[in-house]
Formats: structure tokens, sequence, C-alpha cells
């Protein structure tokens, strides 16, 4: 089937995930009458393989009616009797549709009961336009629908005509909605759908009659070009609605920013097809104009947000501290209604049958807030990370070379439901000059936008508010990943790989992410036995879904038969780790083999490995990789020396957890995560570094200009002995070389998928 590049869009499920899909009565039904088991089946088997797929799928299905139709039809002509026909006249009754549609509603859920079979939750949800008119009934209808989809089930909407108050529910186009094609998008607006998909009884829309010969299907529908030009013909033969419903109902939807696909509902695969960016039905674009602005309105962020930070790189480092403290008063100042706010996403998040991983990830306590704001306190106070020299080089009599660490620029993170994310990561824009465009979890909508207002106030107009700016709507980052101008100097997902792996897909501009948290501890046999049960408890269950837990345990061969080792392997057990064995280990201990030896389990277990030597270790830690954080437990400084230098990961540790390793341990404030980029970024780190030549008007002139000495200049400057001065210059150049690309700052523990 041909791909269409107008949908090269719709195959990406970080932009097309919720789907509402309507499946008129001329789908659902036979023309002669009847059910149409085998075509639903299909249909249904697709929407089960899609679910399966992590689309959220909503289904507006006709069909009551014609159903409630037959069967009352059948029902009298059973029971039917001369006598009957002579004084009732009962072959002239004309059926009432409200009543049709009472009796046919139980028959259609029984039906997707069916050929949905036991596989998948279905659930009823009949609406009339009245409830949309009720003042608390679009918040009802959103924390229902959420919470069916967070079940995986998969809601089933109906107009409930059978007490519908329109007063011709066939033929009134007027008000909220007239038929189950203008309720599919109102339906899709209202629960912020990615792509709604109209089922007909024909390809799509055509340039003329369908059964005409010369007339041509219209891929894409142009409002400016089509709108008005085309005649449309009778109404669906069982249904309300017909083509010219359709189209209305698909151009309301894609004015509301909801791309609309209108194809047949008879080849049962044609959702799939849709899904895959096949040239199927016909599609309508949401609003171009709506687009353009959403283009221009992310484009106008991110060069607010570029200038703003201009601004804060100009300022001294006492007033950008400034900003920090007033930005930590102003937090507590309004834990009120920060508490509130929380408070209410707490609530939705309940209602809608989130973990409780989540929610309490998602809560603001006063004590959380107080501590979220001495954190501020202490990053003010830091020393200026701006401006910091590194290396200084004299390239001949005269002529300086220097490196010195600066802001990224502009940055945009995108990040899970924890609000106090939202702060931890302002904080260290400010205090870093980068501006910075934040998107946040839906779950914390109302504390992610009080929050960002109160540090946003607090901001000074000469810097600009528009330095933090708050992404509201997903629909923005597709347009803010097309800024690949250097609008937008660095994009960091946090969340899972297949997250991050989207993000790159979708954009030019650089990415940062890391692979998975597999984290190794070795054991050497010349390890202090209680210091290693006590580092890689730490390591495990100090904070078990960190990307800095410890994942696989590998020791030494000798140490594997000893009674201290098997004491170490028993006070695992008690603390609830479940151990899963290597080739090697599984059957020394009687533990089931674990599935793979890179496993990030996240949890409580950790797989186990007996390794030869210290060298066995290495090969295993860099054949199975993540390249985040390995740690050795040991004494012998000649097998110290050789893992800490041959271990292909960011952070190395000698006898220390791995659970230091974190942007706010190793003093830069918080992190948002451990890049595991090796060009050029890697570590936990805010900002990179710029080249300053400082001459006295030399010239190349071919390379005869100067003759370059390259002379280290120690960049004493405080009167301290040079050695002295050595060794801080070369702390300081190994923290900035780890600042030295674009991590963020967040705890670990946000390191975690979203």
């Amino acid at each position: 089937m041909e791909q269409d590049s107008d949908r090269a869009f719709i195959k990406d499920k970080n932009v097309v995930k919720r789907l509402v899909i309507k499946l008129g009565t001329a789908v659902v039904t036979k023309k002669e009458g009847g059910i149409a088991l085998e075509r639903l089946q299909v249909l249904c088997e697709q929407i089960k393989e899609l679910r399966s797929q992590d689309y959220e799928v909503i289904l507006v299905t006709s069909g009551a009616v014609a159903l409630g139709r037959q069967a009352l039809k059948d029902r009298i002509s059973v029971h039917n009797s001369r006598y009957l026909f002579v004084y009732f006249e009962y072959w002239r009754l004309e059926l009432n549709g409200k009543a049709c549609a009472a009796v046919g509603q139980p028959d259609l859920m029984a039906l997707f009961k069916t050929v949905f079979s036991e596989d998948v939750t279905q659930a009823q949800c009949l609406v009339t336009e009245s409830d949309f008119r009720g003042k608390d009934f679009q918040k009802q209808l959103k924390e229902t629908v959420e919470h069916l989809l967070s079940l995986k089930a998969i809601p089933l909407f109906n107009e409930n005509d059978a007490v519908s108050t329109r007063t011709d529910p066939y033929e009134d186009s007027s008000g909220i909605f007239w038929d189950n094609d203008s309720l599919a998008a109102l339906l899709a607006k209202e629960l912020k759908a990615d792509l709604l998909i109209l089922m007909s009884d024909v390809d799509g829309l055509y340039n003329g009659p369908p059964c005409n010969t010369d007339s041509e299907l219209i891929h894409t529908y142009i409002k400016e070009k089509h709108q008005g030009k085309i005649t449309f013909g009778e109404k669906s033969r069982v249904g309300r609605g017909g083509m010219a419903a359709k189209v209305k109902a698909a151009v309301d939807a894609a004015s509301g920013g909801i791309p609309v696909v209108i194809t047949s509902g008879f080849d049962g695969h044609n959702v799939t097809r849709v899904l895959q960016g096949e040239r199927v039905g016909t599609l309508f674009p949401r609003d171009t104009n709506k687009e353009e602005s959403l283009v221009e309105n992310a484009r106008e962020m991110a060069i607010a947000a570029k200038e703003s930070s201009r601004r804060l790189q100009a300022m001294t480092s006492e007033e950008r501290k400034r900003i920090l403290l007033d930005i930590a008063d102003a937090l507590e100042g309004n834990s009120h209604i920060i508490h509130v706010e929380n408070e209410a996403d707490v609530c939705e998040a309940e209602h809608a049958g989130y973990e409780k991983s989540l929610i309490s990830r998602l809560a603001l306590n006063p004590g959380k807030i107080t501590r979220l704001a001495n954190n501020i306190r202490l990053l003010a106070n830091m020393e200026d990370p701006i401006g910091c020299l590194s290396r200084k080089t004299q390239l001949a009599d005269g002529f300086i070379l220097e490196r010195i660490s600066c802001p990224l620029g502009v940055l945009l993170v995108i990040f899970e439901s924890r609000p106090d994310a939202l702060v931890q990561i302002a904080s260290l824009a400010i205090r870093s000059g980068n501006g910075l465009l934040l998107k946040g979890g839906k779950e914390a909508k109302r504390s992610n936008a009080i929050l960002h207002k109160i540090i946003t106030d607090a901001i000074p107009e000469s810097v600009g508010r528009k330095l933090v700016g708050l992404v509201t709507s997903r629909y923005e980052i597709p347009d803010l990943l097309k800024l690949d101008d250097n609008l937008i100097n660095l994009v960091i997902p946090r969340g899972s790989n297949k997250l991050v792996s989207r993000i790159k897909n979708l954009t030019k501009i650089p990415v940062l992410g890391h692979t998975d948290g597999a984290c190794h501890v070795y054991i050497d046999r010349s390890a202090k036995m209680d210091m290693a049960k006590q580092i890689v408890l730490d390591a495990k269950e100090d904070y078990p879904a960190a990307c800095n837990a410890m994942e696989t345990l590998l020791v030494h061969k000798e140490l594997a038969h000893t009674a201290d080792f098997n004491d170490f392997i028993v006070e695992l057990r008690k603390k609830g780790v479940n151990l899963y064995g290597g080739s090697r280990e599984s059957s020394l201990l009687n533990i089931p083999q674990a599935d793979s030896l890179s496993t990030e389990y996240s949890s409580m277990a950790c797989t186990v490995e007996v390794v030869d030597d210290v060298h066995a270790a290495i090969e295993h830690i860099n054949k199975n990789e993540s390249a985040h954080t390995d740690c050795i437990i040991a004494e012998d400084q000649e097998v110290v020396e050789a893992f800490l230098g041959q271990v292909d990961s960011a952070v190395v540790s000698h006898n220390a957890s791995a659970r230091f390793s974190d942007g706010a341990r190793f003093g830069l404030g918080a992190e948002v995560g451990i890049s595991t980029s090796r060009i050029h970024a890697r570590g936990p780190g805010l900002l990179t570094t710029k080249w300053i030549i400082r001459g006295r008007g030399q010239v190349v002139d071919g390379d005869k200009g100067v003759t370059c000495t390259h002379k280290n200049i120690p960049t004493e400057t405080d009167g301290g002995t040079q050695e002295k001065r050595k060794e801080e210059n070369m702390s300081k150049y190994l923290l900035h070389s780890l600042i030295f690309s674009a991590g963020f700052l967040l705890y670990p523990f946000i390191c975690r998928r979203a």
C-alpha cells in the first residue's frame, strides 16, 4: 500500500496514541439486515491488537436502533395471529426509534462482548446532548474514561436515543452534537484524542458520487479547496448521517486540533493501515492555521527563553543567587496554595486508579516544600558554576588559551509526574544561566502550573519571566522538536529507552539520554566482607527503582563457597531481594537462571554471577554494559586500578555504593540523569565549556606567524603553593569534566521511567 507523506506523523506513537474510532450503522449491520458479524470480528481483532500495543482506544458505535428494530419485527412476526392482523393491523405498525434504541442497546453491548471475547473489558457509556450542558459532566466524563483506559478497558460510547430530548433526533443538526459522527468528534476534542477514525461504508470522500467511474478518492481534504464544492448524495441507508455528516464532523474535529481519517469499515484491516501511514481513506489534517499557530507559539517560547538566558548570563553570581533565594522564600510563602492545587492532582490521580507509587511521588506535603526551599538555598550558596577556569595554556609568548565552563543555552526537559522535579530543574537552570522549557506529566498539571507561576513571578523583569517556559500541550512537543536552528540546544527526555528513542527519531536537536541502569558491583577476593555486605545492601535496597541501583552482583570464584559469602546471600534474602543466577551461579546457589545478564530489574531483585578474577569481571561488565555506574570492592590496589581504568562506564566506584552516582552527591546540586553518551556528554552535569584566546595581534600566516610552545600555566590565583593549587585544579578539572555536557539535575529517582 502506498505511503502518504502527509500521514507520517500518524505512525509515531509518541504523537498518536489515543484513538477515537467511530463505527457507523452501515458498518455494524448488513445491507439486507442483521449483524455483519464477520466484519465486526475482524475490526475488533484489530482493536485488540492495538490495545496490546499500548494504544488507547475509545469506540463510538451506532447500531442500537437497527438491532432493536430488527428484534421487534422478529418478535411481532413470531407472535402475530390472524386476529391481530385484522384488529390491530400490526403490519402497518410504525416502530418508534426511541423504543428500538431501548431494545437494541443491550443487544449491541452483548454483540461486542461476543466479538471481543473475554480478552477485552468493554464499558458502556451512554450519553445525551443534555449531559454535555451539565456543569460537572465534562469533568466526570474525563475522569471515568481516563480510569477505564488506565485499566486497559475499551469505552463504548453511543447516544442514549431512548431518553434523548432532541425534538427530531434523526434530522436535527444543530446543538452540541446531532448524530454519532458529531458525537465522535466532540468526544475526540473533550478527551484530547490524537486521531479520530470515522468508519463508513465507502472508502472515503470522493469528488463525485462514488458509483461514478470518473469520481476520484480525495486522499487529503483541504478546507479551502474542497469545502462547498462537493455534492453529497443521500444519507446513510440505516443511520441518520451519511458522508455529509461525516465530513461536517471531521471538519469540526480538525478545526479543534484533532486529525481525522474517514475510511471504509468494510475492510477490517483499515484501522491498522491508517496507523501505518498508508494512503487509505481521506485525511482531514488538523486545521492548518491552528498548526501554524502552535509552531509559531513553540518558536516564540524558545526565542523568549534564549533571550532571557542571555540576560541571565550577563548577571553576576550574586544576582543569580538572589533570584534563587527569592524563589525559595516564595515557595514557602505560597505553600498553602501549592498544597491546594497539589491535593487536587492527587485526588484526581487516586480517582483515576493510578499506582500508589506514582501518587506518592505526586504528593507535595508542607515538609517537602520546605526541603525544596532549603535545597534551593544550598544551591544558591554553591560556587558559581559559570566561568570556572579548567585549563590555561601559553601557546606562545603573550598568547594565552583558556578553557572555561559556560551554559548550554536553552534546554527542553520532558519529565515524569513528580512536581518537585520542576522546582529542582528550574532552580538549577537559573544558577547555571540556562533557559528552560519544561513538559511535565499530565497527572501534575495543576501542581506544575502553580509552581511555574511562583517561580517565574520571582524572576526579575530585567531577565524576563519567559526564561522558564511551561509546555502545557503534548501537541507542542513535536513542534518544539522541529526547532533545530539553534533555538533549543539540548533535549532531555526523562523516561524509558523507548521514549528516548522516539524523541531522537523526531528531532535533529542533540538528545541526552542514558541506556538502562544495569549497574554492577564486583566483590574481589581481597575485599573486606563486612564492608562488601554494607555496600551491596545499600546499592540494592536504598532505592531499588533508581537508575544507579545495583542490578548485578559479581563475585570472585574463591569467595563463592565461603561461609562469609553464604551469610551474605542469606542477608540479601532476608531483606527481600529475589536472586537470579548467571550460568555459573544459578547451579551453585540453586536459584533460577536470569533471562539476561544485563537485566535492569528496578525492584528488589538482582543477578548473581561468579567470575574468575577482576579481568573476567571487567570483561563481563563491558560485554553486558549499560555504561552507567559500576563498582569494585577490593583492597588489592593493582586490581582496583585495573578495574577503574578498564571498565568503560560513565561513573566507576571503588569501595563505595553505586548510589553515590548522583549530581547532588557530586556537589552539582541535583540531576536529571546520568548520561552514558561518549560524545560529548557523559556523567551528571549541567554545563559545557568554551575556549578563550587572549592575544596581542598574532596571525597564523601559513603557520609561520607564531611558534607555539603549548606550555601549561598553573591557574593559581589565591597565593597558595603551586602543588596545592595543582591538586585543587585537578579536582576542579575532574568535576567540570563531569559537568562538561548536559545532564540535568534531579535526584536519581526521577531518572526512572515516566
